[in-house]
């Protein structure tokens, strides 16, 4: 592949040393039934079909395979024997006899004799699939030969086997990683998988799958290419490839995973071929094929003309590579006619051009003659590519390798010898096993910048580059760098894409295709799992009440802030306002008129009190009790006053507290008048001790303890949870509340029990008083005023509850003016009627009679 005379190498007195690769290209067929591979004696064995040689002093060996059919293909027959031994399939057998040959006399085969060191490799280049390397382990490691694979790692069965391996491919895992930041880039979670139906593929599916679907990304189907047997069955071959196709074609996800070697693409472009043949359409159905660093095109010479626009927009991944100057005109300098020694070269010539070399022994009339000067740039990029490739910019590296871990190893041994004369005799007896060391720690930059070095596991150092396939009409196709994998880049953030250079297949016109197992669920809905389908796979639900989802295919809904409230579709929250119980609203000026009237009317019923305070009907039940409950009904009606209005400090403190002292005050004294009537009856029974209760003194003490008790209450909760303004941010969906927050809900309901406390007492008394004579008592007027009170009060704590916002403060302030208004009705409205209307029955005569 290259001679080494650059001074720079070695001292000037071995400038004649020569390092040069010799490249074994083997041929593998497949073994059909029991044909044998190769029909050898114990002497001759099957020689190796392509093979070349150039002697040098130092020699770096190379196996490669090489893949072709030389006859033509009728598909109206079933293909014969001879079709499948043309067909080449990476035999371990040819790779075993290539590895011994190596290791052999140049020319003869003789297993485990080395009959001179001038033949003997110093390492060996081998790869393009891992089957290859792995047969190459079998043989070399045990001689500790170097060996550098380019293209699929192959897993060793034993650790020493590592040692000698030193793999020109970065971590594997490093790629696999990579496809999933990929898939994750373009948020392509629902994808399909093909791989090979060999050991590798069952790790790739064992071991790199899981790994994706810890991604969340799920799985259309996971599918192997059809199993190539060594027979002559084509018809279930093509039945497995047709079901694959069909699979593939029917399929609801846009992306494919391929996972390969460099020959799975020759597979794949008999797709869409299988698929005309049994009637499967396939147009307007393309996927973007992601494939594996370890894939590269290739074909049969048969696929020549092929359509090859199932690769447009496919992304892969490569080896990181750079162009190498003067690589173009090193090929376009290849002449089969000049290198004659190069078998390889001749024949893909002719199958290239179509022509062939003349030969007396055999002759094509249905070809033209090869002249060796046609053009190979006229070649589509199908048949030939002018390129590097990333495997080709490999094979580079791995010969600079060697040739600086040489230089290396023989200018430390070179500083001990004085004497130039044991120079070249010291250089020729190395042992292979003593250039590990130095392939190991390798450092260098190549001719074209590029930084090579191994890891302390013996793999390349380097990144991956994403490349875009674009195919054209004329069977050529361009490979288009789009990205970068950089390997030392933090895990999951070593992806580099440029999106907008990237091609996608034509039937998505240019627009980023996506993938997924159903539509994306829209904003204002929310993902729920089906049972039994892929994580992938899910129904839309729409989000609940107060909730909202402002993205596709969210997992959950969530509330909006605090201070904002879910538009109509729930995809989007809309701030709230703050209200209160205002005077500007019709409620709340509604209320405050109301509550100004019965006010008023209060007054009125006082001042008619007052100014009948002498006639008996006023004097009968004690003045200063009547007095006292106007009053109090008086100010409970402005009570109501403190909850309408923008709720401040002191506004607060008053509300309840106010409301719970001024309605203890009304009734205690309610009840203190219906004990005095009860108790004026018992006294005026002949003999009764009961006069010494009867009096101001028994009143006064009722009233004061009842409204002791319930200041001792407030007093309480203003001093450990004082009331507060608050903003109420929950309970009403587009509003924001501003109102008075009890702060001790205990001492609201404590305050809010005592005042019933004494309701309930109150008409209890009453009610057993009711049948006493009416010119006594208005026992029966009280029974129907604490009925009201009770009912609105006992009314009012679910009603209170049950409202939110300020129609809570709408519902305590109703209560306020509905049960102090029932209050003023029932007790005072039939006295007002006797005092203005009837006065003639307000006469002590007229009572005593009624007595009789």
């Amino acid at each position: 592949m290259a001679v080494c005379k650059e001074k720079n190498y070695f001292p000037s007195n071995s400038c004649k040393l020569v390092l040069y690769a010799v490249l074994k290209l083997v041929l593998f067929s497949l073994n059909e039934g029991n044909i044998p591979i190769a029909q050898c004696s114990s002497r001759h064995p099957l020689p190796i079909l392509h093979e070349y040689y150039q002697s040098g002093d130092i020699t770096v060996a190379g196996i490669i395979s090489q893949i072709y059919i030389t006859s033509s293909v009728a598909f109206n027959i079933p293909p014969s024997s001879a079709f499948l031994e043309d067909i080449l399939h990476f035999s371990a057998s040819w790779t075993y006899q290539a590895s011994m040959e190596l290791l052999s006399r140049q020319g003869r085969l003789i297993p485990n004799y080395k009959c001179d060191v001038v033949d003997t490799p110093v390492a060996v280049i081998g790869g393009s699939n891992s089957e290859v390397g792995l047969d190459m382990a079998t043989i070399l490691c045990m001689y500790k030969m170097p060996q550098l694979i380019y293209g699929s790692s192959p897993i060793l069965n034993q650790d020493m086997q590592a040692v000698f391996f030193h793999k020109i491919f970065p971590d594997g895992v490093q790629q696999y990683e990579g496809i999933v930041q990929l898939l994750l880039h373009f948020n392509w979670m629902w994808i399909g998988v093909l791989f090979l139906y060999d050991d590798t593929g069952d790790r790739f599916v064992q071991n790199v799958l899981p790994m994706f679907a810890e991604k969340g990304i799920c799985f259309d189907f996971i599918e192997s290419f059809p199993k190539v047997s060594f027979s002559d069955d084509f018809e279930e071959l093509v039945e497995e490839g047709s079901k694959t196709i069909s699979m593939i074609v029917g399929s609801t996800t846009n992306v494919v995973v391929v996972n390969g070697e460099i020959h799975t693409i020759m597979v794949m472009r008999m797709m869409p071929r299988l698929a005309e043949a049994n009637g499967i359409k396939i147009e307007g159905k393309a996927k973007v094929w992601i494939m594996t660093a370890q894939m590269d095109f290739t074909s049969f010479p048969i696929q020549r003309g092929w359509d090859i626009t199932f690769l447009h927009g496919a992304l892969s991944f490569a080896v990181h590579s750079k162009d190498l100057l003067g690589f173009q005109k090193f090929i376009q300098m290849r002449n089969p006619t000049l290198e004659k020694e190069d078998g390889f070269i001749r024949l893909f010539w002719e199958e290239a051009f179509n022509c062939y070399f003349t030969d007396p022994a055999l002759e094509e009339k249905d070809k033209q003659i090869c002249t060796g000067e046609e053009n190979i740039e006229s070649l589509p990029g199908s048949v030939f590519e002018m390129t590097m490739t990333a495997h080709s910019y490999s094979i580079y590296n791995s010969v600079y390798v060697v040739a600086h871990a040489l230089h290396t190893m023989l200018s430390a041994k070179l500083k001990y010898r004085g004497m130039a004369g044991t120079v070249r005799w010291e250089l020729l007896n190395q042992q292979p096993w003593q250039l590990h060391h130095f392939l190991r720690n390798v450092l260098f930059n190549n001719s074209a910048g590029g930084k090579v070095s191994f890891d302390q596991n013996g793999q390349l150092v380097s990144g991956f580059d994403i490349i875009n396939w674009i195919t054209f009409p004329n069977e050529s196709f361009l490979r288009v760098k789009v990205g970068r994998l950089d390997s030392q880049a933090p895990l999951g953030k070593g992806l580099t894409l440029h999106d907008d250079a990237i091609m996608w297949p034509d039937r998505f016109n240019q627009v980023e295709p996506l993938s997924e197992c159903n539509e994306k669920c829209l904003s204002g809905y929310s993902r729920t799992k089906k049972e039994g389908q892929p994580s992938c796979c899910y129904d839309c639900l729409p989000c609940p009440e107060q909730k909202i989802s402002n993205q596709t295919d969210m997992d959950d809904c969530f509330e909006c802030p605090g201070d904002q409230y879910p538009n109509n579709y729930q995809n989007g929250c809309l701030p709230k306002q703050i209200t209160f119980l205002s005077y500007e609203e019709p409620l709340g000026s509604s209320l405050a008129t109301l509550d100004l009237t019965f006010s008023f009317i209060t007054a009125l019923v006082l001042q008619i009190f007052i100014k009948y305070r002498d006639t008996p009907i006023v004097k009968a039940n004690n003045r200063n009790l009547t007095y006292a409950l106007l009053i109090s009904l008086l100010l409970a009606f402005f009570s109501a006053l403190l909850f309408i209005g923008q709720p401040e400090q002191l506004m607060c403190l008053l509300q309840q507290t106010a409301f719970s002292m001024i309605f203890s005050v009304a009734v205690s004294c309610i009840l203190a008048k219906t004990t005095i009537v009860v108790l004026a009856f018992m006294a005026s029974k002949p003999g009764s001790r009961m006069r010494k209760w009867v009096g101001n003194r028994l009143s006064s003490c009722i009233v004061f303890c009842c409204s002791l008790i319930q200041a001792g209450i407030c007093m309480i909760w203003l001093i450990t949870s004082p009331p507060f303004p608050d903003f109420d941010m929950h309970s009403v969906t587009e509003e924001i509340v501003l109102k008075c927050n009890e702060a001790s809900t205990i001492m609201f309901y404590c305050a809010l029990g005592f005042m019933g406390f004494l309701a309930i007492v109150s008409f209890t008394v009453a009610f057993l008083a009711r049948k006493l004579p009416d010119s006594f008592n208005e026992a029966k007027f009280i029974t129907f005023s604490m009925l009201v009170f009770c009912s609105v009060w006992l009314s009012f704590v679910p009603t209170y509850l049950s409202t939110k916002g300020k129609y809570m403060v709408a519902v305590e302030v109703f209560s306020i003016l509905s049960s102090s208004f029932g209050l003023l009705g029932c007790i005072f409205f039939p006295k007002c009627f006797v005092i203005l209307l009837r006065p003639e029955l307000n006469s002590k005569g007229k009572l005593i009679r009624r007595q009789n």
